[in-house]
């Protein structure tokens, strides 16, 4: 039952399993790994795709046009996709005051070359989605950066990648992915809610959607589950990466589900029954006390745990206590408009209504907030 298949459209990043946990206070624990053996590994497990920056693909081969025949001769052999793609513009010190939006003119006139390359890439391989998280757009002090020419220069960027991928007649998509801070003491865009205002001030805003994930909401101290609900109602869900994180510290990227048990529940019943047909991308570390071995283990988990998260929606949707429960909570009245189709404002004065009666009346969110919490237990359904 928990046992993932490509149909259930789980991706990986090669940075992810390939992580070599080389941290800000200590070198690699791990050796690089081929990311042939990433694409045979994970297709192994069940994963339905890959994804990648441009220098993931040169960890152990450095030649690009070798690496690239490399990896595309892996995907042929197993199957695996590559819905998404996206470029490295934060390693590299060129990029220290970011890519997009760096005071130096030449920097991001390299960046949008860099990520052009890419972009040609990711077309021939097949990928809908290019991710741009701009880590090293931002800064560390107020004088260091005229913050509205700095998003001039970020639509600007925006912009022509759109307008390439126009011109060339790409079916691709791109997908802001929104940070508070690190690796920037403060990042452009840094959560859901930036990233739709600047979105809507875009050239070709209709191609240009979001990516959000769950340690870099929680980062910012808000819920996840909230914020996705707000992406697919603005139709801006183009693309999701999923992890863990144990509330607003450093960004941790746990397994899915090693976090916030109760957020992530409420994240899958949502992907699940709220109109998300996109990957189901893991955007994690391994922990840096495994070994090569135990990455495989830490990828299967991601998958089994929402495939855990998913029985457990349904169990709990299904439950007729459950819907009793919303019933009495006033839950679903919630999709009733406030105004009867013909109604105007000037029909509100004729309403009998006594608010301080209404006042005394419980909504019973306790009743469903123990349901849910004794669904993810295990201890009902």
């Amino acid at each position: 039952m928990y046992t993932p298949t490509p149909e259930d459209r789980f991706t990986f990043g090669l940075w992810t399993v390939g992580w070599q946990a080389r941290d800000p206070f200590g070198d690699a624990s791990r050796a690089p790994l081929d990311p042939v053996e990433s694409v045979h590994r994970l297709a192994e497990l069940g994963a339905y795709g890959v994804t990648f920056h441009d220098d993931d693909l040169l960890a152990v081969e450095p030649d690009r046009e070798r690496a690239i025949a490399n990896f595309r001769r892996a995907l042929d052999e197993t199957g695996l996709k590559v819905p998404m793609a996206t470029t490295n513009l934060f390693t590299h010190p060129v990029f220290k005051d970011g890519a997009f939006t760096s005071n130096d003119r030449d920097v991001r006139r390299y960046a949008l070359r860099k990520v052009i390359r890419n972009i040609d890439l990711a077309a021939e391989l097949g990928a809908t989605t290019y991710v741009c998280w701009g880590g090293r757009e931002g800064a560390e002090s107020e004088a260091a950066k005229d913050i509205r020419a700095a998003l001039d220069r970020y639509k600007e960027g925006m912009d022509l990648l759109c307008q390439y991928v126009i011109d060339k007649g790409y079916d691709i998509r791109f997908a802001i992915e929104p940070k508070p801070n690190e690796p920037r003491g403060d990042i452009l865009l840094p959560t859901i809610g930036h990233a739709l205002a600047f979105i809507n001030e875009l050239e070709h805003s209709e191609r240009v959607g979001l990516n959000p994930e769950v340690g870099h909401e929680q980062m910012a101290g808000m819920n996840f589950a909230h914020g996705i609900a707000q992406a697919l109602w603005h139709g801006k869900l183009f693309h999701i990466d999923l992890n863990g994180q144990h509330g607003p510290k450093y960004d941790q990227d746990l397994i899915f589900g090693h976090g916030d048990v109760k957020n992530a529940f409420f994240l899958v019943d949502l992907l699940e029954h709220g109109g998300y047909d996109g990957p189901r991308h893991f955007d994690y570390k391994p922990l840096r006390t495994e070994d090569a071995a135990d990455v495989w283990d830490s990828a299967a988990a991601n998958m089994r745990t929402y495939l855990i998260l998913k029985e457990k929606a349904a169990a709990f949707r299904a439950d007729p206590e459950v819907q009793e429960a919303l019933a009495n909570s006033r839950v679903t009245e919630l999709a009733r408009p406030t105004l009867e189709p013909g109604e105007t404002y000037e029909d509100l004065a004729r309403d009998e209504f006594d608010p301080d009666k209404a006042a005394e009346r419980g909504f019973h969110f306790t009743r469903l907030n123990q349901l849910a919490l004794e669904h993810i237990l295990g201890v009902r359904g």
